[in-house]
């Protein structure tokens, strides 16, 4: 087994969206991933600002160490991966959607450290005033709002733990944090598995519900759609491998809410209990080719290159205790909330728009199924 190192690099400030880079960097993954999307090693070279003799060097380095060819070497033809190059990618590439959220905390935690430092913040300015912590389902807007309050001149840090929509209410409940996000369908109905769900976790005078954002979520199948898929009775119909997520997630619920709605059993639908960790990781197993088909957010799809059928537009929330709702911190999350910045941010994320953003509501409000 080859050994691998881990490293991070100190740099300007990092942007979300179609294109953001990997959170761990490889050179050789970066050079098969250029070439893979620009069909030449040449332009591959001009995309990662290297030259054409400097790439031609590493791969045949990168070959020669790891014994296997990574390129087809066809004078005259586009550079095209062998099928270990292919695989070796799409390994790599999975492994690091799997690890996404962990990864994503690791990320955030070094970045605080280094702020706390580099913007003249004190052991004495260190304290939980300027902290949020925050526990919810791995999210593009949630990590971007981390970046815009970083940012901010108040730099308010959100510490996101990232976990199933379900548990993160659970660990607010049990005093792990102080705010929870969860996402469900805003027009599901009171006998719901959603609202049969979330209602015993909540409590209206213990909780306070916090607009956030309404994004899309869909099928996420192989470009061009090849089996031409358009909802789960379409699934189940054609034996479609499909990749699902785990208990404790709100798109499970929302798996298991479109399959009552289409009279579908679990049985029905092949790869039911196949699961992986996030929206990332469910569309690298459709782009692996190990599945046809998941259920996932547009901007997941969009980022590695497949198809999306929407399905629900859903809404994304923000729960707190309502004793904790004029602290500092939170009043100072609120405001970010409201402002015409994050809008326009939240905006330029594929399949996101912002939805009461920052209103403090009451659950029957925002969550028309509660009663």
């Amino acid at each position: 087994m080859r050994s691998i190192e881990l490293s991070y690099t100190i740099g300007q400030p990092r942007t979300s969206g179609p294109g953001a880079p990997a959170l761990l960097r490889n050179p050789m993954m970066d050079v098969l991933h250029a070439v893979r999307t620009q069909g030449s090693i040449s332009a591959a070279a001009r995309s990662i600002g290297l030259s054409y003799r400097h790439v031609w060097g590493q791969l045949r380095d990168w070959e020669v160490e790891l014994g296997q060819p990574l390129i087809f070497w066809e004078r005259g033809q586009a550079a095209r991966l062998t099928p270990f190059g292919e695989r070796l990618l799409t390994a790599e590439r999975l492994a690091q959607a799997r690890l996404g959220p962990q990864l994503e905390h690791l990320r955030a935690e070094i970045e605080r450290a280094f702020a706390r430092v580099l913007d003249g913040e004190g052991e004495a300015d260190a304290g939980q005033h300027d902290l949020l912590t925050l526990y919810a389902s791995h999210d593009l807007a949630l990590s971007a709002l981390q970046e815009h309050t970083a940012q901010a001149a108040d730099r308010l840090h959100l510490d996101i733990r990232f976990c199933g929509s379900v548990d993160a209410i659970r660990a607010l409940n049990e005093g792990r944090c102080s705010l929870a996000a969860f996402h469900t369908q805003p027009f599901a109905a009171a006998g719901s598995i959603s609202a049969r769900t979330y209602r015993p976790l909540l409590k209206p005078g213990l909780h306070k519900i916090i607009g956030f954002a309404r994004r899309s979520q869909g099928l996420m199948v192989a470009p061009g759609n090849p089996l031409r898929l358009r909802d789960m009775d379409d699934v189940a119909r054609l034996q479609a491998r499909f990749v699902n997520r785990a208990l404790g997630t709100g798109t499970r619920l929302l798996v298991d809410e479109l399959l009552l709605q289409a009279q579908l059993l679990e049985a029905d639908i092949e790869g039911y209990h196949r699961i992986e960790g996030s929206h990332a990781a469910v569309a690298m197993a459709v782009v692996g080719g190990t599945a046809d088909v998941g259920v996932g957010t547009e901007y997941a799809a969009r980022q590695h290159g497949l198809d999306f059928i929407p399905l629900v537009q859903e809404r994304y929330l923000l729960v707190c205790l309502k004793t904790s709702l004029e602290t500092p911190a939170m009043q100072r999350l609120l405001q970010h909330l409201t402002s015409a910045a994050w809008a326009q941010r939240l905006l330029t994320l594929p399949g996101y728009a912002p939805d009461h953003c920052g209103e403090v509501a009451s659950m029957k409000r925002l969550l028309p199924w509660w009663t």
